[in-house]
């Protein structure tokens, strides 16, 4: 047996792969069905659904990645008392890797609804589990051999806008150099692909795909499936940040069926914070997209039904007789059905009002700090916009890995706006330059790469050669697709709630009953992680009440049970 010598597979062995009691084995048998397989039968492959986690009673399985090109390496090879399956089988998206019968094996397969029945039921063991399907997702991340196969410049703005999406989605996945890369030509070659048609993206279940969008990649691997339409969900969540997934969590703990749409990945601005120190729990810090990860899994381990990336284009009022009260419009052009709805859309982020900044975007104009861009600027220096937290977050994370970040405030210091552990840390990094009272005047460049950035401190000019500029000036409310929805917004476009509608509604509800709006996108909200977290579990008891006085809920619970 060989297996990939990733961190996580090293450090952490025995939580990736327990070695289950016969006591385990019993209390899981109520949740799955006997399967016998053959020697040398396929039992699951890579790009297809799998029948859910299989666990090993007698026999052996390898558990095989990189089949679909490139050399197929064993990752490990499991024996009776052991399992098969990672966070895909929570979820039954397609698997990531091969699993192969080794000789003749007797299983017990349980399929996802259960698994899920199984983690809430049988606590402990369902822990266990848990940790070793996320752990194995890890090391899938840090081996690099597994998932969609992307092919392309690798500066080229769609491979970045590519892989920054599979990346803030967890998704593993590989990014070939068509230039350098000799398993690139080949593949290129395989297929005939003009090189004009650059990036192109080889999914597990062998389809390529030329320069796709967000959603036709995510359709092609599984993680955006066809909506029910005639299913009818007691919530649908528009958006899938803080907020979003903490209202999704604690609504499903609740027994409540619920759907999450978001048009671009989980975890919104916070997962795109490199990280975060002043959340509750971390005294050591948690980086955003870790924490929006354990609450996107933890949606899943209750039942919410994700559909990301797919955008709410027009909220509704239902005209059937079957309980619904509104309609969402998806950009697939498919409709979800609901009997209440939560806005959680947050903030998209403000951009620079400068004619060329659109060309520069995605490959030399970036909205966040992650290894993805600290990869790409290494050794240089870089120019930052913004005075807030997320600023100084990114500030020092990017001085880590260049030589000189330029930090550009139109403020007269960082003390009004930011954090003060924040602005101690930036003064103390030494490749850290803070300029107040400073302005981005022109950018230049070609092709769509900047080369040059000139800046405007009073009266002087400064032209440097800084070939990328991040930019967190704030952000403003998303919700341009609420215009011709009835829903009450202020004067900045954020959504009114409560008594801001001059109305007896609840604190998160708004002008349209059964409409709730929490977290960043809610008029005179703390924009906070922690704030927003606290509004999602918080608009849940607000569903309750509404829906059980609506009907649709017998009883409504006094309070959310888990805070």
């Amino acid at each position: 047996m060989s297996q990939s010598a990733n961190p996580t597979s090293i450090a952490r062995r025995d939580q990736m792969f327990p070695a289950l009691a016969e006591a385990d084995l019993d209390r899981m048998g109520r949740f799955g069905e006997a399967v016998s397989y053959a020697t040398g039968e396929q039992i699951v492959k890579a790009g297809e659904l799998a029948p859910g986690l299989i666990v090993v009673l007698s026999g052996k399985v390898d558990i095989i990645q990189g089949g679909s090109f490139g050399r197929r390496e064993t990752i490990v090879t499991h024996g009776a008392g052991n399992f098969v399956g990672e966070l895909a089988q929570l979820s039954a998206r397609p698997s990531l890797v091969d699993v192969e019968a080794v000789e003749p094996v007797e299983a017990l397969v349980i399929p996802s609804q259960r698994l899920r029945d199984l983690m809430v039921q049988e606590a402990n063991l369902g822990e266990r589990i848990m940790r070793a399907l996320i752990l194995r997702r890890v090391g899938l991340l840090e081996s690099g051999t597994a998932g969609p196969i992307i092919v392309g410049p690798v500066d080229s703005g769609d491979v970045l806008r590519l892989q920054s999406f599979l990346a803030r989605s967890g998704q593993p996945h590989r990014v070939l150099d068509s230039a350098t890369d000799p398993c690139a030509k080949t593949l290129i070659e395989r297929f005939h692909v003009d090189i004009h048609h650059l990036p192109i993206v080889l999914c597990p279940n062998g389809k390529l795909l030329l320069n796709p969008g967000e959603n036709e990649l995510a359709r092609c691997i599984g993680l955006v499936r066809p909506i029910d339409s005639g299913k009818l969900y007691d919530v649908a969540i528009v958006g899938a940040g803080p907020a979003g997934l903490a209202a999704a969590v604690y609504a499903a703990s609740e027994g409540l069926s619920t759907i999450v749409l978001d048009c671009r990945a989980f975890g919104g601005q916070a997962g795109a914070s490199s990280r975060i120190e002043n959340y509750l729990g971390f005294p050591t810090g948690i980086s955003g997209m870790a924490l929006m990860a354990r609450a996107y899994n933890q949606a899943q381990k209750f039942g919410v039904e994700m559909v990301i990336p797919d955008e709410a284009k027009l909220l509704g009022s239902a005209s059937d007789t079957s309980g619904a009260h509104y309609t969402l419009a998806v950009g697939s052009g498919e409709t979800v059905r609901a009997r209440s709805v939560v806005i959680a859309s947050g903030a998209r982020y403000r951009r620079l009002d400068m004619a060329n900044l659109a060309q520069f975007e995605g490959t030399s104009v970036h909205y966040w700090a992650s290894p993805i861009e600290a990869r790409l600027c290494a050794g240089q220096e870089v120019a930052l916009v913004g005075a807030g937290n997320s600023a100084g977050q990114a500030a020092v994370y990017l001085a880590a890995h260049v030589n000189k970040v330029w930090l550009l405030a139109r403020g007269s210091s960082l003390d009004a706006s930011m954090s003060r552990y924040l602005v101690e840390r930036v003064r103390a990094q030494p490749n850290i330059e803070v300029l107040a009272e400073t302005q981005i005047a022109a950018l230049e460049g070609d092709d769509g790469n900047l080369g040059k950035v000139r800046w405007r401190n009073r009266d002087t000019e400064t032209a440097r050669p800084i070939r990328h500029l991040f930019l967190f000036i704030g952000a403003d409310p998303n919700t341009d697709w609420l215009a011709q929805c009835g829903v009450a917004l202020d004067a900045k476009g954020f959504v009114r709630t409560g008594p801001d509608i001059g109305q007896e509604r609840g604190a998160l509800e708004t002008n349209r009953g059964g409409v709730f709006a929490i977290g960043d996108v809610r008029s005179g909200s703390i924009k906070r992680v922690a704030a927003a977290v606290g509004e999602g579990a918080q608009v849940v008891a607000a569903l309750h009440a509404y829906l059980a006085h609506d009907g649709s809920l017998a009883v409504a619970p006094q309070l959310v049970r888990s805070v």
